[in-house]
């Protein structure tokens, strides 16, 4: 499989700064340092505001400054080639026109002409980790002039596995990734960046809980660090 992914270009879209490294930030080293791929994050949300009752972006302006440039710092810590910011209410996308969300991925599409993208599992219980995921399948849709060729969808901790035991949209992965303690440390000083989301353990997003959570797949596959993944769809 990895072979296959070698100078490829790989569009990564996510709902939230850090989501492109809770979901993918080993992989995406490993695939940058070793298999020559090009690859572009879209950060669809802004990603602070729920933390008040009202949507007032003026009352997180020095966040949100901080914010941007910590998904700046997580960039050189993983090595990504480049980012698109956008501002979406933070876990509000359901409050605007999914179309809206379309249209952007549509047009960085165009913009950066992928061969396959990481998007977020469609059943995570944050309804932003959702739309981006319809999003994408939306500007997807397999036609005959789409060169969009492989769909990939990732977990994201503390989003993913909160769904609720008896919900049938869980995470099943389907493929593994392994990587090196040299990646998954590029994935956990990239988190380390982001001021306003790094947790201490036993959060999900700690250091501590991301390399057991990529252990504990690990084990499951026989490999020491592993990243999951479920293939949503694969044209070869």
């Amino acid at each position: 499989m990895l072979e296959s992914l070698r100078n490829k270009r790989i569009l990564v879209v996510v709902a939230h700064p850090d989501d492109e490294l809770l979901g993918l930030g080993a992989t995406m080293n490993k695939l940058i340092t070793e298999y020559g791929v090009k690859t572009h994050v879209i950060i669809l949300g802004e990603g602070i505001t729920s933390r008040s009752d009202k949507h007032n972006i003026k009352e997180w302006k020095t966040e949100l400054a901080i914010h941007k440039r910590n998904i700046l710092e997580a960039q050189k810590s993983v090595g990504y080639h480049g980012v698109s910011i956008y501002d979406f209410p933070d876990n509000r996308f359901d409050s605007v026109s999914l179309l809206d969300i379309v249209k952007i991925v549509e047009d960085e599409k165009r913009n950066f002409a992928p061969d396959i993208i990481f998007t977020h599992h469609g059943g995570d219980v944050n309804i932003d980790h959702q739309r981006t995921f319809e999003a994408v399948i939306t500007a997807c849709r397999p036609m005959s002039h789409e060169n969009v060729n492989t769909i990939i969808t990732f977990e994201t901790p503390s989003g993913t596995e909160w769904r609720a035991s008896s919900d049938p949209k869980h995470f099943i992965p389907n493929l593994f990734i392994e990587v090196s303690e040299i990646n998954l440390n590029a994935k956990i000083k990239g988190m380390e960046s982001y001021e306003f989301e790094k947790r201490s353990y036993p959060h999900p997003r700690s250091p501590k809980a991301l390399k057991i959570q990529s252990q504990r797949w690990g084990v499951s596959v026989g490999k020491e660090f592993v990243e999951a993944f479920q293939i949503i769809r694969s044209i070869n």
